[in-house]
């Protein structure tokens, strides 16, 4: 017996990996994240699997549906939304499956910040603009920040913020971000990325406010940056005639000399 957990995706059942289809396919129980999960990957589970949707329980309750599945010999896909290295809750469950010499196993999603970037046709990292993206949140009740974790430590780098679980806190957020982004900076909230109802938003940290006028919550990624409308942005080198790489080499020696990919 070994519980599945799986990173279902944002949102689009298509988005699904094939490894965490057929292993949802294979396990005769299933434990899925309500409503963050849609009923159609449900679909790929086998006829007279124990579908549990988790929303409404509290961890104790999960692990002991997890115990009786255990005690029967029956693997669990366990499915959370998006990825699962994340904001998933699956490392307190990680730790008392390994109390209890329970094994699993961990299957990759696609994120919430790919989906969003995809729905903006957005690279989130762009020469001499910006190359690195911070994942974060701000505080809330769920869970606190660690104090070097504020969004004015990270706008310091002026990296791409994808910013999570935070769309209650906009008013924050913007305050937090101005002095260093810059009001004119692009601003774009998604909401439920991947799914058939996706909206976004596009502003300026000066304007999102006004232009969300508070009819997002919840499930909204901010992602802050100026990569988001950069047009005049210097190309990448890995593409340019004179790059050497390993693939590509420049002349007959390079290939041995530690060129590049």
């Amino acid at each position: 017996m070994t519980v599945h957990f799986i990173g279902a995706g944002p949102g689009a059942p298509d988005l699904l990996t094939l490894r965490g289809r057929d292993l949802i396919a294979a396990s005769p129980v299933c434990l899925y994240a309500g409503s963050l999960i849609p009923i159609a990957v449900l679909d790929h589970c086998p006829p007279g699997a124990r579908i549990v949707n988790t929303a409404p329980m509290e961890l104790d309750e999960i692990m002991a549906e997890i115990a009786v599945a255990h005690a029967a010999g029956q693997d669990v896909a366990r499915l959370h939304s998006g990825d699962l290295s994340v904001w998933s809750a699956m490392g307190e469950q990680l730790r008392r499956l390994r109390a209890v010499d329970i094994p699993f196993t961990v299957t990759p999603g696609v994120p919430a910040f790919a989906a969003a970037a995809a729905a903006l046709e957005a690279e989130l990292t762009l020469p001499a603009l910006a190359q690195s993206l911070v994942l974060t949140r701000t505080p809330g009740r769920a869970s606190t920040m660690p104090p070097a974790e504020s969004l004015t430590n990270f706008a310091v780098t002026g990296a791409t913020l994808a910013i999570h679980l935070s769309i209650h806190n906009l008013v924050q957020v913007v305050a937090d971000l101005t002095p260093a982004y810059g009001a004119d900076c692009p601003v774009a909230v998604v909401w439920r990325a991947s799914w058939p109802d996706q909206r976004i938003v596009r502003a300026t940290l000066e304007t999102i406010e006004q232009a969300l006028a508070g009819s997002m919550e919840r499930t909204a990624l901010i992602l802050v940056g100026r990569v988001l409308a950069a047009q005049d942005f210097a190309e990448s080198s890995l593409y340019a005639p004179g790059y050497d790489r390993r693939f590509r080499p420049q002349d007959v020696t390079s290939r041995f000399a530690g060129a590049s990919e």
